[in-house]
Formats: structure tokens, C-alpha cells, sequence
């Protein structure tokens, strides 16, 4: 029997890189996986991808930032074992600024994937896991909030709501069975960028691995905290960076 077998996944922006990647590796471990997205297409392909491979999925598409939404898409898909918070703006798709001439207009977007998303989906789905005893939630986070990066000050901010809600919410759980953690990413190669430009080679400078983040290296580590292996690690933020801050 595989690990996960009788465990249902929900995955948040899973329609595409870290959280596609993350739903391929969990149903192949045996979890039944639902793929989020605010794209039903993206997330319908996925699904597709998943079963031809023989495991199970569907798509539960909604908006995380909506409570509502999430309320009524969770609840149609049954019992929730393991919520990986993923769904984000990708750093791709904002324009970077120094903080003293940042646009404030542009800083609710983030806090409502970054924070609001997060929260709802945990709140909703936490009942059901301290009902039955066991639940895994991991968040994506970014080491732009862990340890700083310039230019990035409100995307850092919102980041780093995840890992503190993570930590709260896992010193309450953990007596049910649940652990909470959070994973801090550094740049992924699906970002967007040229790995070959001037300015992704000078980044890379700061990496001891001297290449970008992939979505396998992240979705190695979810698998790991979703495993039995993982059951006694809560409360933490894992750094999964290449060496970008080994502290």
C-alpha cells in the first residue's frame, strides 16, 4: 500500500509549476489529490496528467481569497487530510521598487494570496482534521521574508504572514495529530527568468548550489513533511534555497 493511500491532498494553485509538480508527487504516493486553481483549465490538465498515470485527482477551482468561495468548493470535495498552501504571485508578476517608492495601490493584491488565502484554507479545513486526528498543512513561503531581499518589501511582508500563521496554529494542533509547517523558497527556474542572462547569472552568485530552485526539489521536501517520516516535525520554517542563507 502506498503511504498516502485513503489521504486526500489539497494543493492551492496547483495548475501550474511548484503546486503542479507537488500534485504529480502526492497522488503518486497514493493520496487522492485536489487540484486548485483559479484557471479550471490549467487545473483540468493536471487532473488529466495525474490520472494518466494511474492515480486519482479532480479540480476544485476557486479563488483562495474569496472565504465563501473556499467555504463551498472544500466542502463539495469531501474530507481534507494535507493542505498545501501554495497559490501566489509569481515574483515575475509584479514590478519591483524600493519601498519609499513603492505604489500602496499595488500592496492589497498581495496581502490577500499571501495572507488572506493562507488563512482561509487552513481555517476551513481545520475542523475536519482535528475531528479525525491527522492533518498535515504546509505553506509556501520565500526567503524574501525569511532573511530580506531589496526591492521587495511588501512581497516579503505579506510572505511572511505563512510561516507565522503556521507557527501559532501547529502549537495548537499538534495534540490532534496535525503538524503545520512552512517551506522558504528561494528563486525557482519556472519564475520566468532566463537562467543564461546577466542578471539571473549574478544572482546565482549567491546560491552555493549554483543553479535556480525546481519544483521537484520542493515537492520532494512537501512529500517528506506529508510522510511518516515527517510526523514529528511542526512549527518550522525549512529553507529550500540552494544555500541562498544558511542561517
Amino acid at each position: 500500500m502506498s503511504e498516502l493511500s485513503g489521504r486526500t491532498a489539497l494543493i492551492t494553485g496547483a495548475g501550474q509549476n511548484v503546486g503542479a509538480q507537488t500534485a504529480r508527487v502526492l497522488a503518486s504516493a497514493g493520496a487522492r489529490v485536489i487540484v486548485n486553481d483559479l484557471f479550471a483549465d490549467r487545473a483540468e490538465t493536471v487532473v488529466e496528467q495525474i490520472r494518466t498515470a494511474g492515480g486519482s485527482a479532480q479540480t476544485a477551482v476557486c479563488d483562495v481569497t474569496d472565504l465563501a468561495a473556499v467555504t463551498e468548493t472544500f466542502g463539495q470535495v469531501g474530507d481534507i487530510d494535507i493542505l498545501v498552501n501554495n497559490a501566489g504571485i509569481p515574483i515575475t508578476g509584479f514590478s519591483m521598487a524600493n519601498f519609499a517608492d513603492d505604489d500602496p495601490a499595488t500592496w492589497k493584491a498581495f496581502i490577500d494570496l499571501n495572507v488572506y488565502g493562507p488563512m482561509n484554507c487552513t481555517h476551513t479545513v481545520l475542523p475536519g482534521m482535528i475531528a479525525r486526528g491527522w492533518g498535515r498543512i504546509i505553506t509556501i513561503s520565500s526567503e524574501s521574508a525569511r532573511v530580506g531581499d531589496r526591492k521587495l518589501g511588501a512581497y516579503a511582508a505579506s510572505k511572511g504572514a505563512g510561516p507565522a500563521l503556521m507557527r501559532s496554529v501547529a502549537k495548537e494542533v499538534g495534540r490532534h495529530g496535525i503538524t503545520c509547517n512552512s517551506l522558504s523558497l528561494a528563486t525557482q527556474n519556472n519564475a520566468g527568468l532566463d537562467e543564461a542572462s546577466d542578471m539571473t547569472l549574478r544572482q546565482l552568485k549567491a546560491y552555493q548550489v549554483p543553479r535556480l530552485g525546481s519544483a521537484s526539489d520542493v515537492a520532494a521536501a512537501i512529500a517528506w513533511l506529508t510522510s511518516d517520516d515527517g510526523a514529528w516535525v511542526t512549527g518550522q520554517t525549512i529553507p529550500i534555497n540552494g544555500g541562498y542563507a544558511t542561517s
